[in-house]
């Protein structure tokens, strides 16, 4: 059993080293096409929009497929194990609250680290480059709070509407836990669906490697570089919000609640942060965010399998830290004056707008046209910024799920479902 166990951890690590592999290998491709490789059909229309284009997105497709079956049947077998409905209600509301604090903070950061370096004052407007982007309707709290509830519970699992999808699967799993041997039946159908859709995701994983390795070959190939140089400081004043808050506040939220170490938390954890990268979506991190917590954090499942699918779905700090940021950098560059009121409007409405924000490439710049339209900014102000946006979508989606991790352990440590053994065992067998 223990060679069993030893020769999966090679395994795992194996596909770890490969994905980073796959990663570091496509940026040096794609950095040599964009410089070295003049533009020609072969290069554009074959390579780079062709075959990357296809096996990169294809595999976010098969990640995308997994989501909803893999989200329902974990929050259905999460929930259940939880047990009655009083303690799914104090973990449900230690980590709800948990991720509106520190999206709210995000925001917090944000908006300061763009008031100080100011990165939007001095802006050449037509430097700059400009496309097409998509606009979110106004959405007030009230619809906000009624859009949770399905009128259809099979037309939200068709759309992949996530705040549904959990509201549904909570209700299923807490009557589940509630009836006991009078439901065993479906509760085991479920838990043998949870470790089927395990398998299928194992099985996807394999082939993340040639997927990162072409998506990132892709974006670094058509990103031309010389669209950093007008929005230097706005990347810089996102990466270093971004920074602040994932080796700052959840560090030092870590070390108050749990007392783990932040050092080897983050060596742990890193794996599943450079994935979610590769492929800027929180949503295809889920199994093996969950993974990592059991196996090298210590955290049980039954938590994590609750927490990490409802921390995709709700608490986005890294797009929010991204909005805070947009906001300044915007209005600095139309010359608008936020003042006080419209800083607290813009943390109001980015915490809010997190809420059932998708967990998929660039969604936030969908959500930020929201907040731009409640501090008056124009909507088309966010083309300034769709030029450099891939690579801090990438940035921003590892501080998303490492967010969730650090929220999980909290509420595991608070639970009596963290076990130390296993975080400081894994410590010492990797050296």
């Amino acid at each position: 059993m223990q060679e069993d166990d030893s020769r999966l951890e090679k395994k795992k690590m194996g596909l770890t080293t490969q994905i980073f592999i796959g990663l570091i290998g496509g940026l040096i491709l794609g950095v040599v096409l964009n410089l070295w490789i003049p533009h020609s059909y072969i290069r554009d229309d074959i390579v780079v929009d062709g075959i990357f284009y296809v096996i990169g997105n294809g595999f976010i497709r098969l990640m995308k497929m997994l989501v909803v079956p893999l989200v329902f049947c974990s929050l259905v077998c999460g929930s259940s194990a939880i047990g009655d409905t009083k303690s799914l209600g104090k973990v449900g509301g230690k980590t709800i609250m948990f991720y509106l604090m520190t999206t709210a903070l995000a925001v917090t950061v944000a908006i300061t680290v763009a008031t100080i370096i100011r990165p939007g004052v001095g802006l050449d407007m037509s430097s700059i480059e400009t496309g097409e982007t998509a606009v979110a309707e106004k959405v007030t709290v009230t619809d906000t709070i009624l859009n949770i509830i399905p009128e259809n519970p099979v037309g939200a699992l068709a759309d992949g509407t996530m705040l549904q999808i959990i509201l549904f699967a909570l209700l299923i799993g807490v009557l589940l836990a509630k009836m006991g041997e009078r439901a065993e039946l479906i509760a085991n159908i479920f838990n043998q669906c949870n470790e089927l859709m395990m398998e299928m995701t194992n099985m996807v994983m394999n082939l993340a490697p040639i997927g990162v390795f072409c998506m990132i070959a892709k974006t670094f190939a058509n990103l031309g570089f010389d669209a950093f140089v007008p929005l230097l400081k706005y990347m810089g004043s996102v990466l270093l919000g971004l920074l602040l808050q994932c080796l700052g506040v959840y560090m030092i939220l870590l070390i108050i609640f749990t007392r783990l170490n932040p050092v080897k938390f983050i060596r742990k954890f890193f794996p599943v942060m450079a994935f979610a990268f590769s492929t800027s979506t929180s949503n295809a991190t889920i199994p093996m965010n969950i993974d990592t917590l059991e196996e090298k954090i210590g955290v049980s499942r039954k938590i994590s399998s609750f927490t990490i699918p409802l921390g995709a779905t709700i608490n986005m700090d890294g797009t929010s830290i991204m909005q805070g940021v947009a906001v300044v950098f915007a209005a600095q560059a139309y010359g608008m004056q936020l003042g006080p009121t419209g800083y607290l409007t813009v943390i109001a409405t980015a915490t809010l707008a997190s809420i059932g924000t998708a967990g998929i490439p660039s969604v936030g710049l969908v959500t930020l046209s929201m907040v731009f339209t409640a501090v008056g900014i124009p909507v088309e102000a966010i083309m300034l910024i769709m030029g450099v946006d891939r690579i801090l979508d990438m940035v921003r989606t590892a501080v998303n799920i490492t967010g969730d991790a650090v929220c999980t352990t909290i509420v595991a440590h608070q639970n009596g479902d963290l076990d130390r053994n296993v975080f400081n065992r894994m410590e010492e067998s990797n050296g």
